[in-house]
């Protein structure tokens, strides 16, 4: 039986605990560049023994952006001061991953402190926006353009192109970012995929694309590296997307080299009902971990050193993604195995305030 401060073997890699730092966009970029502040952001959760640090949504294009102030991926010159964070982040012996997104029909919007409003080309955002279908987010959001087969394709290569980026930059794992009502996650749910081409109308059909860029990218990355998957497991929609179809979706991408799948939900339509609480998403990750065979991340509302030991020691996933608890207590793991009576090396430099 695993406890949150055991390791988890991934392909190659040993994580040092089950503590995961999940994606948090900052907001902070310039042109997608990386700089001090995601140094001092990620380094810091490094410092505090997390045993995997995820970057922020990082974008595999401009246009896939969510705001014009999100990390980016999709040019040679980001890879410099990222390789710096990832130098940092294992130095201090955790695991550097990085998220791959494009936000698809949600591109285009204001950063949050500014309001987060959708943002027309004439406002410094761009346009057009890509999506499966013609259907805005919401009615205040530019209506996309339905992205061409060969336009999905180019996608599919930016997914790959931005897997070697990240392998260059040293980050031992990537996550493909298939959740929150971002392009991947469009594609998957019905709801907004009304094509009638390959890639819409069947369960097989909607999940091409999904399948397509985990292929692309396990053709260039490493074959003793993981690559995960986030997704939504539920519109919280009826008619939409849902765990049926998640556990269905596992099922598929782990023969395509998927080793994690990071269980998260909604984010597909503005006005879904979603019924928030402790650990509101376990139950998801450890669906799919039972009937899918597949190893499994959780993230939501998790906040208590022994709710989340006692997820991991329950089978309910196979690691804890925290997110906003980072940000409230950076050195959580710290605290945390002293409050779960598991051990955890302190940095040395700290040693002197363990007690």
């Amino acid at each position: 039986m695993a406890s949150l401060f055991d390791s988890l073997s991934l392909r190659s890699l040993q994580v040092p605990n089950r503590v995961f730092v999940s994606p948090m966009c900052q907001y902070s970029s310039n042109d997608g560049f990386a700089n001090d502040w995601h140094l001092v952001h990620l380094g810091t959760r490094a410092v505090a023994r997390a045993g995997l640090v995820f970057t922020e949504a990082t974008a595999v294009a401009p246009d896939g952006r969510i705001t014009s102030a999100d990390l980016g991926i999709w040019k040679d010159a980001h890879i410099n001061f990222l390789s710096r964070i990832v130098q940092f982040i294992r130095s201090q012996g955790s695991i550097a991953g990085m998220q791959l997104a494009h936000a698809g029909r949600k591109a285009s919007t204001e950063i949050p402190w500014k309001g987060g409003a959708p943002v027309s080309s004439d406002q410094g955002g761009w346009s057009p926006i890509h999506a499966p279908s013609p259907i805005p987010f919401a009615p205040a959001y530019q209506v996309p353009q339905e992205l061409s087969i060969p336009e999905i394709q180019r996608v599919v290569l930016a997914f790959k192109q931005a897997s070697e980026r990240a392998l260059a930059a040293g980050f031992q794992i990537v996550e493909i970012h298939a959740a929150h009502g971002y392009l991947l996650h469009e594609f998957l749910s019905p709801l907004s995929n009304k094509r009638t081409d390959q890639y819409g109308g069947s369960f097989e059909n909607r999940t091409r694309v999904v399948c397509e860029v985990a292929a692309a990218i396990r053709e260039v990355w490493p074959k003793a590296l993981p690559l995960a998957i986030r997704i939504s497991c539920t519109d919280w929609v009826e008619g939409g997307w849902d765990i049926d179809q998640s556990v269905d979706l596992a099922r598929k991408l782990q023969p395509l080299g998927v080793d994690l799948v990071d269980c998260s939900s909604g984010g597909l339509v503005a006005d879904a009902v979603i019924p928030v609480g402790p650990g509101y998403q376990t139950q998801f990750a450890e669906r799919i971990r039972r009937e899918a065979g597949v190893v499994t991340g959780t993230v939501g509302l998790i906040t208590s050193p022994q709710q989340a030991d006692t997820i991991i020691r329950t089978g309910q996933a196979d690691a804890v993604l925290l997110a906003r608890e980072f940000l409230r207590h950076p050195y959580w793991p710290l605290h945390a195995a002293r409050a779960v009576h598991q051990k955890i090396a302190w940095p040395p430099q700290y040693e002197r305030a363990r007690d």
